[in-house]
């Protein structure tokens, strides 16, 4: 069992390094074509970008799938990739996005600097010159990230 629990952390944490890279030469490269929606004033509730969230929920869905037909290790490797997307469900659309009717005004300096981390981001609405490409690890203004 903790063994498990081990290997749902770890998957969870480096989601973040996923999620990094998957932002800064996926979204914001070959496939800016979705990914500028999100940079872009939203005309309704969804945006073309929403296609990366379904994409990793069904990445989510196979992992449980194969935790089914092969061990319970795919399993764990499925809630870490759960786990993660449903903080950035939290940490991106609701509370810095405010999607789904959720107006949060966060107390917590963590998620302050997770709001204003994600703003530096969103100050280009161009593909080139971004930085602060994670989600959860949030970015002083005017510095980099470590991956960045």
């Amino acid at each position: 069992m903790f063994t498990y629990l081990l290997i749902i952390l770890a998957v969870f944490l480096l989601m973040e390094g996923v999620a990094w890279a998957t932002h800064k030469y996926v979204m914001h490269g070959f496939l800016w074509n979705l990914h500028e929606s999100h940079h872009l004033p939203r005309a309704g509730a969804f945006e073309k970008n929403d296609w990366f969230g379904a994409f990793f929920s069904i990445v989510a869905m196979g992992l449980f799938g194969m935790g089914f037909a092969y061990g319970a290790v795919w399993t764990a490797v499925g809630i870490g990739v759960t786990a993660y997307g449903a903080a950035y469900l939290f940490l991106h659309d609701m509370l810095t996005h405010k999607r789904f009717g959720v107006n949060i005004k966060p107390k917590s300096g963590y998620l302050r600097a997770v709001l204003r981390s994600h703003r530096v981001h969103h100050a280009r609405r161009t593909k080139e010159g971004g930085v602060s490409f994670g989600f959860l690890v949030p970015v002083k203004a005017g510095k980099r990230s470590a991956l960045d």
